[in-house]
């Protein structure tokens, strides 16, 4: 995997990762094992400066389900600004979907949706085979009672989003946080899709992000919301939105659309540091925050290619070599 530390664009960079507190040589190893498992994209950033950077960082790439963690923080900016109520039903905004909602499944709320515990089992789509396998029978549960990463409410946000807000997601993420953080190549023009369903009338809302612009979103969450010079996201909202809600297993702990570690656990083959989380897509997508190291590590894969991806597994074990780097 080549080095890309020239492309980084107006990233800040460390002369040398040692000058950073990272050992060269152990990235260097971690950069050849990525190289092994396909490993698209990778960057370190600690400091506020780009330690290492290897591959593809200005390839705009589908971001996979990230599309959600980008989605919980407009809706935090918008939430403080008075547009949104985390305490407003699905029948009091009026929401529904192609097989009906019933009644008590019409009582969830914008946070039980925001907290992956609707308990609405509605047929949805632009899901993995394990997020279908995973997902509980309908009416088994009520709102608040059960977790389940479950893309009815995910998607179903999106909906809630534009119809509260009249705002265009890509677009108000351009302008909200796009701008304002310095991200360099985002186009909601081109890099945001609407995906109509056949399955729910509440589409996904997928993006495409190069590492480089990501690793400014991991960042923005690290400085509590705050991007040169300016709150973007209200801090508030950034720390209620990486609490660790639910248990979600083997893959540690869920909060707002964001995974969160707990007691050590969020990928397997790494111990991470207590405070971690990340924003996860399908195929390896990562943006990992680590507030302990005061670091943000990116991973991507090319998953333009039908069937390239790599496992949590192996990211994890590249993540447990970054971490050894740490001096």
């Amino acid at each position: 995997m080549q080095d890309a530390i020239g492309a980084i664009g107006t990233w800040p960079c460390w002369n040398t990762p040692q000058d950073g507190g990272w050992s060269a040589d152990r990235l260097d190893a971690a950069r050849a094992y990525a190289a092994d498992i396909g490993s698209a994209a990778v960057m370190l950033v600690s400091g506020g400066r780009v330690v290492s950077a290897w591959g593809e960082v200005t390839t705009r790439y589908n971001t996979h389900s990230i599309r959600k963690s980008l989605l919980s923080a407009l809706i935090g900016i918008h939430e403080a600004e008075g547009r949104i109520d985390l305490e407003a039903t699905l029948a009091a905004l009026g929401i529904d979907d192609r097989e009906g909602l019933t009644e008590r499944e019409r009582r969830a709320t914008v946070h039980e949706l925001l907290a992956a515990r609707s308990g609405v089992y509605h047929p949805s789509g632009y899901e993995t085979d394990s997020m279908i396998a995973a997902k509980p029978a309908r009416h088994t549960a009520g709102p608040g009672t059960h977790w389940c990463y479950n893309n009815w409410d995910f998607n179903a946000l999106g909906t809630i989003f534009r119809q509260c807000t009249g705002a265009d997601i890509h677009q108000d993420f351009a302008t909200r946080i796009g701008l304002p953080c310095g991200l360099e190549d985002f186009r909601p023009e081109t890099d945001g899709q609407m995906i109509a369903l056949d399955a729910s009338i509440h589409p996904a809302y997928p993006f495409r992000m190069t590492a480089r612009d990501l690793a400014r979103i991991g960042e923005l969450y690290l400085r509590q919301g705050r991007a040169q010079g300016r709150q973007i996201v209200p801090a508030d909202w950034v720390a209620t939105s990486v609490l660790p809600y639910s248990d979600a297993g083997l893959s540690g702990a869920y909060g707002y659309m964001w995974w969160v570690e707990r007691a050590g656990i969020l990928f397997p083959n790494v111990i991470l540091p207590a405070g971690s989380y990340a924003a996860k897509g399908a195929g390896g997508h990562v943006v990992l925050v680590i507030p302990a190291l005061d670091a943000v590590i990116v991973h991507r894969v090319n998953t333009d290619i039908k069937g390239n991806a790599v496992s949590k597994g192996r990211i994890g074990r590249l993540f447990a070599m970054m971490l050894r780097a740490r001096v």
